[in-house]
């Protein structure tokens, strides 16, 4: 678990990566500077820690490249005490960004592995959300429900209701929809039955499952 001034030097550069691809919230890029991406992947694949690509983890999954992270943290404007639900908790490098925003984060995985291995890990950095859950992320988490943020870090092929409806009236919806590629797509309630919906542009994620183990 070392984190080195090299690593810190990697990350400023990354930062730097980022932000000449757009990612202009200071807030966003300071928590890519904090956040040690290396510890979040197989050490193998350490040297490429610090590069803007996805690498795979356990379970099947990735670890999300770093400009869709930051991307998706942006697009949210995640503001401090905000309570944000993430769909899918894979590494937990999303997670940690959101905690680095001072939100509170629940956060929902559904593959054993990841979710046993990730709520070991996240605490050993320092980073505490508020309830991790083992579970169908298309379910939501109705008992915490409505949430300022929610924010879908895999692939799904339709937009689960249940999501819709654990949304609180100006709050926003961030999922990636479609099969092989997504469309990042921004909902954000207008009402109890109105949203406006914004399309982002195409991403390519990892498939989020439902109710398969």
């Amino acid at each position: 678990m070392k984190d080195t001034a090299k690593h810190q030097g990697l990350r400023n550069q990354l930062a730097n990566v980022l932000k000449a691809k757009g990612i202009t919230d200071e807030n966003v890029l300071n928590a890519i500077r904090s956040i040690p991406r290396h510890l979040f992947i197989d050490s193998s694949f350490e040297d490429h820690a610090y590069q803007d690509k996805a690498f795979p983890i356990a379970a099947g999954q990735t670890i999300s490249q770093p400009y869709t992270v930051a991307f998706q943290s942006q697009t949210l404007q995640v503001q401090k005490g905000e309570k944000v639900l993430e769909i899918g908790t894979g590494s937990g490098y999303q997670t940690a960004v959101l905690l680095e925003l001072k939100a509170l984060v629940y956060t929902i995985e559904r593959q054993v592995e990841l979710f046993k291995k990730t709520s070991l890990f996240l605490p050993k950095l320092g980073y505490y959300p508020k309830k991790f859950i083992f579970g169908d992320g298309y379910k939501g988490l109705p008992e915490e429900a409505p949430f300022d943020k929610i924010i879908v870090t895999a692939g799904a092929p339709f937009v689960p209701k249940p999501l819709m409806a654990q949304l609180k009236v100006g709050g926003m919806l961030l999922i990636p929809v479609g099969d092989q590629t997504q469309i990042m797509t921004l909902f954000i309630r207008k009402s109890n039955k109105e949203f406006e919906k914004h399309e982002l542009g195409d991403f390519a994620f990892v498939p989020m499952l439902e109710e398969r183990n």
